[in-house]
């Protein structure tokens, strides 16, 4: 039922964040600093696209990380639920969460249903505002949808990552075009369609690059993720990579052969260089 990314005890976790954490944005980091030395973040996940899936939501918190399936107690009554954390964490002394905080079978127990039921200290975090938009992980999927990288990196606290598994594409690139790594991405959510300037990490390590998402219009017309390393040819040996998308460059278009392809991805190679940092 429980996940855990941390060698703290559940015995010894004496506050807990309790929340969905799909993000891990600005707002969520809020819940996080109330945490004391024992404390954990609790994390009720759900299957499906996300921005920072299962396990990968433990990389950017310092804190202890739980994952907590949302089948496994989406039947429990919020009383069931407070009994399950006194149980799970003996400890427990605080309990931090969102104005918006929700639990329980159908959503019954709210932030004062909790204060009733936990006897101990329940912090409730006041909504959080960017630029006068309140932070939730389903507005930032909607900048994603339509591109808009600088707000979602304002909302997120950093640049959006995907993480892939390298698989095979056309073998095209690399002989009339430019080289370029596949991808096959699970539970990520994908931003919109297009080429964009980005980040990509290989064993640790940062390359310029250009990222292409959407379906291969001037070939076989089937959907990929690649990228290209900007000046940089590599022996890879790994069999995951990150993806870090800064800039939104251009909209997917069909292009009638292969050298006018070829041309456009030169010029979309040239403006990444001119908008991505010196590494």
């Amino acid at each position: 039922m429980l996940k855990s990314s941390t060698t703290l005890e559940n015995d010894k976790i004496d506050s807990l964040a309790i929340g969905g954490f799909d993000g891990v944005h600005i707002a969520h980091q809020k819940l996080l600093s109330k945490l004391s030395k024992n404390g954990a973040m609790l994390s009720i996940y759900k299957h499906g696209l996300g921005l920072t899936p299962s396990l990968y939501r433990c990389r950017f918190v310092e804190c202890g990380c739980i994952l907590l399936d949302l089948e496994s107690i989406k039947s429990m009554s919020s009383s069931d639920f407070v009994d399950f954390l006194k149980e799970q964490f003996p400890n427990l002394k605080i309990i931090i969460v969102g104005y918006d905080f929700r639990f329980g079978r159908d959503r019954e127990g709210d932030v004062n249903s909790l204060k009733r039921l936990f006897h101990g200290e329940v912090i409730v975090v006041d909504e959080v505002k960017i630029d006068g938009i309140s932070v939730h992980s389903r507005y930032i999927k909607e900048l994603l949808k339509n591109a808009d990288l600088r707000l979602v990196k304002k909302l997120l606290g950093r640049d959006y990552k995907i993480l892939g598994e390298v698989v095979s594409g056309q073998g095209i690139g690399k002989e009339a075009l430019y080289a370029t790594i596949n991808i096959k991405v699970d539970d990520f959510f994908i931003p919109k369609n297009g080429v964009y300037a980005s980040y990509t990490y290989i064993d640790s390590k940062k390359y310029k690059s250009v990222t292409f998402i959407g379906k291969r219009l001037s070939t076989d017309e089937n959907f990929s993720i690649e990228t290209h390393l900007i000046d940089k040819k590599i022996e890879l040996k790994e069999k995951e990579i990150e993806i870090e998308f800064i800039e939104y460059i251009r909209e997917n278009k069909k292009f009638n052969d292969l050298d006018s392809l070829k041309k456009q991805i030169t010029c979309d190679i040239d403006k990444a260089k001119k908008l991505l940092v010196p590494l």
